[in-house]
């Protein structure tokens, strides 16, 4: 059958569909992107759409929704199926946030255009049914309760649709399907416009969502807690596995690991055949044996070696160290013109930091970061940063700025006017923009290779401050682990605002909570956070006749226990170094020739000294938080 195009919701019925897609082919420009793909997606099914950018996802969701044509196979559904996804941002215009969302239930509103106008008794009856069978009395309500799940607050609900930027649209178009509730939901990467609370209230949505889903996204929280199938797209095949991300990365590679080993069998097993061939072809007794291999060869159906997935990683240039504590703020406010966002902040950073800013959208991790970046001055208080401090700075606006008419060669080139072409195009490989991408128009990347060339940008000098706001926006899975690696291997500090947990719980040790206008450390881990989300800000509390039992970590888990160990060690033997020589430099007499000179070598080797001291009890803490999860 032929599905029906939409922008947000059509209704074309209300019958619960299943997906049906069976010996699917097309091709864009000749290149293949389905050859006999096969799959079925049962009724009330959550699906994660998973597989290499470009393989074809998005191309599948416009297929299921009928906007282009098969060369081949069908895909299949109820008849009388709503199909629901947010192929564009929500128009601007007059109409409120919470008018635009109430009218994408595009039934509810004729049946209420109807009511108006209807004098047939008998219709209206049945108008009156319907409304109140799609439960449409209490439509004001659940569209409220999906934009604050989306960070809408009741005053952004009655402001005008063309208050809001490009990506808060956005989040007014998901919250319109969200409450269409059509009966299959595409939805194409719907986190990448949220923050980590609009995710994790996305997740519980969709885990409860009464219909059909299918989503293709590359954060692995959501597809390990939202979804409980895998739908795979590789070497132009589909591929529905059950449960998680993670579950689905096991199965995988078990799947991949038996195919090579039968492969290896299968090569053997020719060699073996192919040898008695050679040998006695021309034997007139064994003529006839030779010949019987020569058909087995012929029959045998070829088991190709599955291809290892290409490693990618990103390259950053190492920092020098700094005496701690590089950026120091004393009861600073800052905030846009004369209204403060933040007040009172009294907090430190060194470079062996790796902070996460924690907090609801507006309470001000953006003012923070920008503040941390030198792009905000303080509108009270102190802030001292280290003279010889270089800082890196990664915005999603950023992404937007760069220049669609030049190249990333172009991008770079201005930055180091002096290097050699070769040492630019070395740059730009070191973050998975190899030849083709170095000379294509930015305007013609992908999102994620822009996101790439932004990235190196920001780092390119290798700066002691890593400021990261949301910097795995249409990164694939493959690369954000690339860039946790990366992250964990920098020997610089790292302040990061991200929706994608897996990253945050990697690469973060320490928590920064941005609320009410004040920013406090955060007690307890990410799971608490995500607890005192998920239940309304209420406290969180471990009672203590129920201790945490400690679970055997994952491997994720220990590789980021082992790097952290790596770090810690790294940083002391730095420290040490450090202080070898501000100790020689005390011992130098000329040093007492000037009081104020002493005084400032002094206070270099206190510094030094306190940092030290966490520095190895940072290190003491990680070989002991090792040695437990090794254990068990």
């Amino acid at each position: 059958m032929k599905v029906l195009p939409i922008d947000v919701v059509t209704v074309i019925s209300h019958a619960a569909p299943m997906l049906r897609i069976d010996d699917i082919s097309f091709s864009i420009q000749g290149r293949p992107l389905f050859e006999q793909a096969s799959a079925t997606v049962p009724a009330g099914h959550k699906v994660g759409l998973v597989g290499p950018n470009g393989a074809g996802k998005t191309t599948l969701f416009r297929l299921i929704r009928g906007e282009l044509t098969l060369d081949g196979g069908s895909i299949e559904m109820p008849s009388r199926a709503r199909i629901g996804g947010v192929a564009q941002e929500s128009p601007s215009s007059d109409d409120t946030v919470l008018a635009t969302v109430l009218a994408a239930d595009t039934e509810r509103a004729a049946l209420l255009n109807e009511a108006e106008r209807a004098t047939d008794p008998a219709r209206i009856a049945e108008i009156q049914t319907r409304l109140a069978d799609i439960d449409a009395w209490s439509a004001e309500a659940r569209a409220a309760t999906i934009l604050d799940g989306l960070g809408f607050s009741t005053a952004d609900q009655t402001r005008p649709t063309r208050d809001f930027s490009g990506g808060w649209r956005m989040r007014i178009a998901l919250a319109g399907v969200l409450f269409a509730q059509p009966d299959l939901l595409l939805l194409d990467e719907p986190t990448n416009y949220l923050d980590l609370e609009g995710a994790l209230w996305l997740e519980g949505y969709l885990a409860r969502y009464p219909h059909t889903v299918i989503v293709i996204s590359h954060d692995r929280g959501l597809l390990n807690r939202a979804v409980g199938h895998i739908l795979h797209l590789e070497n132009r095949a589909l591929t529905l596995y059950s449960g998680g991300y993670d579950s689905f990365a096991r199965l995988r590679a078990q799947r991949l690991a038996l195919q090579a080993a039968e492969a290896k069998k299968q090569e053997l097993r020719r060699a073996h055949l192919q040898s008695f061939v050679d040998r006695f072809r021309a034997k007139a007794t064994k003529a006839r044996q030779a010949q019987a291999r020569v058909k087995m060869l012929e029959k045998m159906e070829p088991i190709t070696a599955p291809q290892e997935a290409k490693l990618f990683r990103f390259s950053f240039p190492q920092p020098d160290q700094l005496s701690p504590p590089i950026v120091a703020l004393d009861g600073v406010a800052v905030g846009y013109g004369d209204r403060a966002v933040l007040r009172r902040l009294n907090l430190r950073l060194d470079q062996d930091d790796r902070i996460a800013l924690l907090g609801r959208n507006g309470q001000g991790k953006s003012t923070l970061s920008k503040l941390l970046a030198g792009r905000l001055a303080p509108m009270e208080g102190r802030l001292t940063a280290s003279k010889k401090l270089r800082i890196g700075y990664f915005a999603q606006h950023q992404v937007d700025e760069l220049h669609l008419d030049e190249t990333p060669l172009d991008h770079i080139r201005r930055l180091r006017p002096d290097e050699a072409p070769a040492r630019l195009r070395a740059r730009l490989a070191g973050f998975g923009l190899f030849e083709a991408q170095a000379e294509t128009l930015v305007g013609q990347l992908s999102g994620g290779q822009k996101a790439r060339l932004s990235l190196l940008i920001a780092t390119i000098d290798a700066p002691h401050l890593l400021i990261l706001d949301e910097p795995t926006n249409h990164l694939d899975i493959e690369s954000r682990e690339a860039l946790t690696e990366a992250l964990n291997d920098y020997t610089g500090a790292v302040v990061l605002v991200s929706h994608d947990m897996h990253l945050l719980s990697l690469v973060a040790d320490r928590l920064w909570l941005v609320k009410d206008g004040a920013v406090s450390p955060w007690d307890g881990d990410l799971d608490d956070y995500r607890t005192f989300l998920l239940k309304g800000d209420a406290p969180v509390v471990v009672p203590a006749e129920e201790p945490r039992r400690p679970k055997r970590p994952a491997r994720d888990e220990l590789l980021s226990l082992r790097t952290e160990v790596r770090r810690a060690e790294e940083r002391v033997a730095k420290l040490t170094e450090m202080l070898e020589k501000l100790d020689a430099k005390l011992a130098d007499p000329a040093v007492y020739g000037s009081p104020a000179e002493a005084e400032r070598w002094g206070r270099k080797h206190a510094e030094a000294r306190e940092a030290m001291a966490r520095a190895e009890n940072i290190w003491m803490t990680a070989l002991e938080n090792l040695e437990l999860a090794e254990q068990g």
